[in-house]
């Protein structure tokens, strides 16, 4: 007689079927790392650095088990062994990144030991544009996170593309010191102009295309924690 599955809910729902497959700590992470594109184990261990070698190793050959992703040896040079999504994991990138958004708008200030990966500044912004703002608008933003890392996003007619890299001829250049300091800016706890005064953030063009990013990716707050019991 085979185990007993011990993760299993005992639910005949699609939601505790998606936890059963996504839900352990660490897989959809792993997920998040994968929507961007393949990437080798080594990849994927360094934009999760707290992550046990052999958790990481259980994590995706459980993903890969249930259909999530795959193994492919990539013929190029060097590239080696990759993992990738299946088009059954790569179903979860709207899910992701709706979630992403609802989980911004509790994030406070990082703590110490806190990373932002170049994947989750990517994602950052996919995550909080706002197409309906951005219909008729042609502008592309160049950010820099203490040069340490730099993407740029190209907007065009209510549609972004997200890219590692400089940009040249960016209509914006942002230049943050951190990727908090560009939260208080999507979130609104900081102004356009404030955070130029401050030194939060530098910019090379016109502050109004600044005030503008404000409004095209942006974190609506959350509501605030009720207190007591509610009686209707």
């Amino acid at each position: 007689m085979p185990a007993p599955n011990t993760r299993a809910y005992g639910q005949f729902c699609g939601i505790a079927r998606a936890l059963e497959i996504i839900g352990e700590r660490w897989s959809l992470l792993i997920v998040r790392d994968l929507v961007l594109g393949p990437k080798r184990y080594d990849e994927l261990q360094a934009g999760l650095p707290k992550i046990p070698p052999s958790i990481l190793s259980a994590r995706l050959n459980e993903l890969e088990a249930t259909g999530v992703l795959r193994r492919r040896v990539r013929a190029e040079l060097d590239a080696g062994l990759v993992y990738e999504l299946t088009q059954y994991g790569s179903e979860l990138d709207s899910i992701l990144l709706d979630l992403g958004l609802w989980g911004a708008r509790s994030l406070d200030q990082p703590g110490p030991d806190d990373v932002f990966t170049l994947d989750s500044a990517i994602l950052s912004l996919y995550t909080t544009f706002r197409a309906d703002v951005a219909e008729g608008v042609q502008l592309t933003y160049e950010i820099r996170y203490d040069d340490r890392m730099i993407v740029h996003a190209l907007i065009e007619d209510g549609a972004v593309k997200v890219g590692e890299g400089r940009f040249p001829g960016a209509d914006l250049v942002v230049k943050a010191t951190s990727g908090a300091a560009m939260l208080d800016l999507m979130s609104g706890q900081l102004t356009a102009a404030e955070a130029v005064r401050t030194g939060k953030l530098a910019i090379e063009g016109d502050v109004a295309d600044l005030e503008l990013l404000t409004r095209l990716f942006h974190v609506p707050a959350a509501p605030e924690p009720p207190s007591g019991i509610v009686v209707r």
